[in-house]
């Protein structure tokens, strides 16, 4: 056994010795297997679900593999029967083909001799399944509901809207962190106070500003009004108050100017700071539905959540889409997750030094 198979399977045991169960490993192991399942177990059924089929979805009980009944051609039948094993009368079992149901009777012939119609309780059958995944449900939405412009336009709304959101950010915190005004606590009130507002009490007052501006139906409708946040300024300036000041002292001594202070040592000290802010506006960005719906409505300019609502019509909602295209809207911010989260824990825990 592995040393991480040690470490994972290591319990306290019957008086310190590890050869026993003791009640706090029990515990440990509830909390722990329990933890991975309320956090993991609904990704996995999505990523399972988004490969049935229209009728898979509807079964109950549901399965969480993409099982699909399997099915037979039938002489004098022009379509393929479904395959059901039959309880008979006499306590035999036999694989036969459903004709058609009737009420809580099926009728079924066997496929080997389609001459007689076997009549069978629905409770007697079960169907004969086979896993298969339904690829038709990623790639349809391709071809059929220009879902590569929805992926363009979210991809260029969180990446220009996190860059901005950088900048502006992180010019804000600077001035607050690192220069001494009348006023500079009160503004960080003010900036932490708009966390409390949320966006239904400013959402008619924006839209007004939006559409004097003439950027309604536009992407940087969608883009300008998130661009300041109140928590991006908040993590990084708390970060920036752990550079020290005579750092800063000494490169204006060597007549470096304020913007280059900004930009060669500040900016690359509080680089922690910056990823986990580019993390969170990534995930605020790309996730955003109600804004892009209230801005836009041209379907070319959809982001990929409000291209999602085109598959629930006000009949019939079109579940295996809209599974398949949510694990498609997963992938980038799983992705920037992976590659940024080493930088999670440094710049959390070096926003709270001070």
């Amino acid at each position: 056994m592995g040393s991480a198979a040690r470490f994972i399977f290591r319990r306290r045991g019957t008086s310190g010795t590890g050869k026993g169960w003791h009640w706090t490993d029990i515990v440990t192991w509830v909390w722990l297997v329990g933890g991975l399942l309320v956090m993991f177990g609904p990704a996995v059924w999505l990523a399972f679900s988004s490969f049935k089929t229209p009728a898979a979805l509807a079964e109950f009980p549901p399965t969480i593999l993409p099982y699909v009944t399997q099915q037979v051609t039938v002489e004098g039948y022009d379509k393929p029967l479904a395959l059901y094993e039959a309880a008979m009368p006499d306590g035999s079992t036999r694989v036969l083909a459903e004709v058609r149901r009737i009420g809580i009777v099926s009728q079924m012939v066997d496929p080997q001799a389609p001459g007689e119609i076997i009549k069978v309780n629905i409770a007697d059958r079960k169907p004969v399944r086979t896993m298969s995944l339904a690829t038709e449900n990623y790639t349809q939405p391709f071809v059929q509901f220009d879902f590569v412009q929805y992926l363009w336009n979210s991809v260029f709304v969180t990446v220009t809207a996190t860059l901005i959101t950088l900048v502006v950010n992180s010019m804000a915190a600077f001035a607050l962190s690192k220069y001494e005004f009348r006023g500079r606590t009160l503004a960080m009130l003010v900036i932490l106070a708009t966390l409390m507002v949320p966006l239904s009490v400013i959402m008619v007052p924006l839209y007004s500003i939006i559409s004097s501006m003439g950027l309604f139906n536009n992407l940087w409708g969608v883009i300008l009004p998130t661009v300041a946040t109140p928590t991006g300024v908040f993590i990084l300036r708390q970060y920036m108050l752990t550079i020290p000041d005579e750092l800063i002292d000494a490169a204006r001594m060597d007549k470096a100017s304020e913007w280059q202070i900004y930009s060669r040592i500040v900016l690359p000290l509080a680089a922690p700071a910056l990823a986990v802010l580019a993390i969170f506006s990534v995930v605020w960005r790309w996730n955003d539905f109600l804004w892009p719906l209230i801005v836009l409505s041209r379907r070319e300019l959809y982001t990929l959540q409000v291209g999602l609502s085109i598959y629930a019509g006000e009949l019939n909602v079109q579940w295996h889409f809209i599974l398949a295209m949510t694990v498609v809207t997963m992938i980038p911010v799983v992705l920037v997750f992976i590659f940024l989260q080493r930088f999670i824990t440094t710049g959390i825990a070096g926003a709270g030094l001070k």
